[in-house]
């Protein structure tokens, strides 16, 4: 394992993750000054027939070159850069972070009493060398309540998360899965 780290995500899961396995690492995020050219939604656009699989190892290669550009551009030391994407699908239909409230609330609605995917792409840069690695999971969410939903989209938890939940916060003991 490397004695360092750049992690290229905003995800507080993968820096306790980091965190847990006793990696040292430094975030390696855009910044309103030296990366305005970095155009985070163009990158996570569904292009038109896109499968879920196709979109987020394509995401995290995106986001993954837009980090080693950045590293350069800073004069950053030379190390390994992490990052990592996750999408939820159900069927051929990605879910990625819900725009507001009500989309959340839309996202959720359509996931009750149904198994969906959720993707994560991940891939490391160690100079030249690009290793990636991909999770497929299925999990399947009894009938939720309108007011379970609601209840959990007014926690705020889903907002900046794929499919709009978190399995492992507030998720796992206000919605039954």
């Amino acid at each position: 394992m490397p004695a360092f780290i750049y992690l290229a995500s905003q995800s507080p899961r993968r820096r306790q993750l980091l965190e847990q396995l006793g990696v040292r690492h430094s975030l390696l995020l855009p910044n309103e000054g030296d990366d305005q050219q970095e155009d985070a939604e163009a990158i996570e656009a569904v292009l038109p027939g896109e499968l879920p699989l196709d979109y987020v190892e394509r995401v995290t290669g995106l986001k993954l070159d837009a980090a080693v550009a950045r590293l350069e551009r800073r004069g950053l030391a030379q190390a390994p850069i992490l990052c990592s994407d996750t999408t939820v699908a159900l069927g051929r239909r990605i879910y990625g972070k819900p725009d507001d409230a009500a989309d959340a609330r839309r996202m959720l609605g359509e996931l009750s009493g149904n198994e969906h995917r959720v993707l994560t792409a991940v891939a490391l840069q160690v100079g030249n060398k690009r290793l990636t690695a991909l999770s497929e999971s299925r999990v399947r969410f009894a009938v939720m309540t309108q007011a379970q939903i609601d209840a959990y989209v007014a926690s705020g938890e889903p907002m900046g998360k794929a499919g709009a939940y978190g399995i492992q916060g507030l998720w796992r003991s206000t919605c039954p899965i």
